[in-house]
């Protein structure tokens, strides 16, 4: 691998500009399909094999009129205080808004009357209008969008209260704030580094290109593939991160390679030859993690991690072919003005250095390897302990800002018509033979009318074939609570007693039945998961390391981390701890897809650190270092740029705390703080306590395993001796070929 990407690195330092032609071009063949794509992406999610699913998928077929998959609106009215909605004037405003709202798209199916439909409140103070559309939220347009607020506004000029919720509403608007903010922040982070704007503008330059690679594909593909609005987020999110951490690498090893003596070419090829093969086999682990998602089977959550894998891809495809060819444009400036000072007095350099913080903490370390071992599990240990009360949930209206239309229009509805209204159940009951289905269809809902926990049962509503039948059951509680969970739950346990149904199928869907099912298929899947993830990886690193306790003291690591990270998520997005902080309006459960979706990124960032810090201690050990000595070898080279990446990848993710949407800033904050306990925690302290304890120990592996494993030669061992160091001495190479 080393040699190879040697090569690779001499080749794009000097073919730099075909390089960079090359990479340019891609660059706008991907945005050229995007900016010509049509399509958007949407916001549904699907389960497949979930109950929930199963019933969403059958009113499709046997309701094709009410087209499942078209966006839809729900309009919440609501008179002026201590007036009725049932006035002869109000009735005529509602009268006039509901026109108006029916004339705003020619995509506009139906609107419902509430005083027809009976959709008022008992006290006739509120009322809500159903707009269903033929097209699909992904196909209304600006102008469809426009409109629509236009009438509703229009109402509200009339002195009513209106308000919306639904699809059909407009998106709302991406920022490239967050970007930015992480983007400015790593690159102050990279200029006080490396003190210079050339070392510092090539990760940015890298992190750049490959972001808008990926996420100019993922647009132009959006609509093809039925992409989420999330996994654009994730995938500018990840592919900034490790584009600059991974440029980062490389880019710091060739100015300690030319510090070593090598000229230009051979110290960029170098550079790539060692800290090109970490980021091969750090890309791959987190490739694995990401592509892992696939064996939960949730179209969504697949779609997230395929794209936030072809990031990392890109990202490291751009790092060991761009990079080099970056370093060839400015070969002298991207080491900096301190650095080129340093070569013309070594001897003032050497009086006056100062052992790097990064030794100094190692050696803090190995003095007391075992007290700070169990400090630093202990402390990790009451971090996570939140985490013990981790609730899942699915986003809805109730989850917004206080001050968007749909956040009001839910309240409005909780106040007016009980808070299970927000959150309905809705049971779907099916039959070839229509007797079957009617009988079944009234026995449930006189059944599930007497529970505890049902406010009211609406009428079964039947398709023109008579053979399936909707009933709708609005619970006595909130959406998210347990009361409301543990009655679906309950009526399900019904609905699967054949002798309840009479033989007719009966099955329960809506967003707390949707809710349960996804956490069901998480918790099922989460084992499975982890046991691939993990496995795989484990073997990566057993082939790059030729070690068998440190991978598995990479993985322990890992869990400990994200624990850790979880605990943080539970007290601050659930308990509201520090809330304001961080700009957090609303506390709840923490969305489903979270937990699975940090643990397949977070377990690829730890490995990407494992693999830059520890590459380099074995690299100072296969030189013949002792394994105490190669502790403090591998930070004093190492620890310094391994705490800039995690800095950098910390403020990425922590950009991404002030978007809109729920899910990307509890991602942005879960992963940032996992980042810190990784790599501060975990990497820079118990990794090196743990080695300092296993001493030798560390470094072996059986020789039957040994034999069959081919050598990956990720520390550079064959680039020991293949070229001479400029004005420098081979002192280096006798003690090398001696080790070896």
């Amino acid at each position: 691998m080393a040699t190879f990407l040697h090569r690779v690195g001499r080749g794009a330092f000097k073919r730099r500009w075909l390089v960079l032609l090359l990479w340019v071009v891609l660059l706008g063949a991907v945005g050229a399909a995007a900016a010509g794509s049509s399509g958007s992406a949407n916001s549904s999610i699907t389960l497949p094999g979930t109950e929930a699913q199963k019933a969403f998928d059958l009113l499709g077929k046997k309701f094709p009129a009410a087209n499942a998959e078209g966006a839809s609106a729900r309009i919440v009215i609501q008179a002026p205080d201590g007036e009725k909605l049932t006035s002869r004037s109000h009735q005529a405003e509602v009268a006039q808004l509901l026109k108006d709202v029916q004339g705003s798209s020619s995509q506009i199916a139906q609107v419902t009357d509430p005083f027809q439909a009976k959709t008022i409140s008992v006290d006739q103070s509120t009322g809500y209008a159903q707009v269903t559309y033929k097209a699909k939220p992904g196909d209304l347009t600006g102008t469809d969008h426009d409109r629509l607020d236009q009438a509703l506004e229009e109402g509200r000029d009339q002195g009513l209260t209106v308000e919306a919720s639904g699809s059909a509403l407009a998106p709302a608007e991406a920022s490239m704030s967050s970007e930015a903010i992480g983007f400015v922040l790593a690159a102050l982070i990279l200029v006080i580094t490396f003190g210079s704007l050339a070392a510092a503008g090539m990760p940015l330059l890298t992190a750049l290109i490959g972001v808008g690679i990926t996420t100019s594909a993922v647009t132009a593909l959006a609509a093809t593939l039925d992409l989420n609005s999330s996994t654009s987020a994730l995938a500018s999110m990840l592919g900034i991160a490790v584009g600059i951490d991974y440029a980062l690498f490389i880019v710091s090893r060739y100015r300690s390679e030319r510090a070593d003596g090598y000229d230009a070419p051979e110290a960029a090829a170098r550079a790539n030859g060692t800290a090109g093969s970490a980021v091969v086999f750090a890309g791959l682990t987190v490739v694995i993690a990401l592509a892992g998602l696939a064996v939960v089977n949730l179209p969504l959550l697949t779609a997230m991690g395929l794209a936030a894998a072809g990031a990392v891809t890109i990202a490291v495809l751009v790092t060991i072919t761009l990079v080099p060819a970056l370093l060839g444009f400015a070969p002298e400036r991207a080491r900096g003005r301190a650095a080129r000072k340093q070569q013309t007095s070594p001897a003032v350099q050497e009086t006056h250095v100062k052992r790097p913080l990064s030794e100094r903490w190692a050696a803090f370390i190995l003095r007391r390897p075992l007290k700070v071992l169990l400090v630093a599990v202990l402390g990790l240990v009451v971090v996570a302990l939140p985490a013990t009360k981790l609730e899942l949930g699915l986003p809805d209206d109730g989850s917004q800002p206080a001050s968007t239309s749909q956040r009001k229009a839910y309240d409005m509805l909780a106040d007016s018509f009980g808070p299970g209204f927000n959150g309905p159940l809705t049971l779907v009951v099916s039959d070839d033979n229509p007797a079957t289905a009617k009988t079944a269809a009234g026995e449930l809902g006189d059944q599930i009318k007497g529970m505890e926990g049902v406010a009211t049962v609406t009428p079964a509503a039947f398709n023109p074939d008579g053979d399936t039948a909707i009933l709708t059951v609005i619970p006595t509680s909130a959406p998210a609570s347990d009361s409301t969970k543990n009655l679906a739950h309950d009526i399900r346990e019904v609905t699967h007693n054949p002798d309840n149904t009479g033989g007719a199928e009966a099955l329960v869907t809506g967003t707390t039945a949707l809710n349960i099912d996804v956490s069901a298929k998480f918790t099922s899947a989460i084992f499975p998961y982890l046991a691939l993830v993990v496995g795989l990886a484990f073997l990566i690193l057993v082939l790059v390391f030729r070690s068998i306790l440190v991978p598995l003291k990479a993985a322990l690591g890992f869990l400990l981390s994200v624990l850790a990270s979880f605990g943080a998520l539970v007290a601050v997005f659930q308990w509201g701890w520090l809330k304001d902080l961080f700009g957090l309006q609303v506390t709840g459960p923490i969305m489903s897809l979270m937990p699975i979706l940090t643990v397949g990124i977070v377990f690829g960032l730890a490995m990407d650190y494992q693999v830059f810090l520890v590459s380099r201690i074995r690299e100072a050990y296969v030189h013949g270092a002792e394994p105490r000595q190669a502790i403090t070898d591998g930070f004093k080279h190492s620890g310094r740029v391994v705490t800039v990446a995690a800095l950098i990848m910390t403020f990425v993710f922590a950009g991404f705390i002030g978007a809109n949407e729920a899910m990307i800033k509890a991602l942005g904050f879960g992963l940032a703080i996992a980042v810190l306990f990784d790599a501060f925690v975990v990497r820079m302290t118990i990794v090196p306590a743990v080695l300092a304890l296993l001493d030798r120990r560390a470094w072996t592996l059986p020789k039957w395993i040994d034999k069959i494993l081919p050598h990956v030669d990720i520390e550079g061992e064959k680039l020991a001796r293949p070229a001479q160091p400029t004005g420098k001495p081979a002192a280096k190479d006798p003690a090398y070929s001696a080790h070896r």
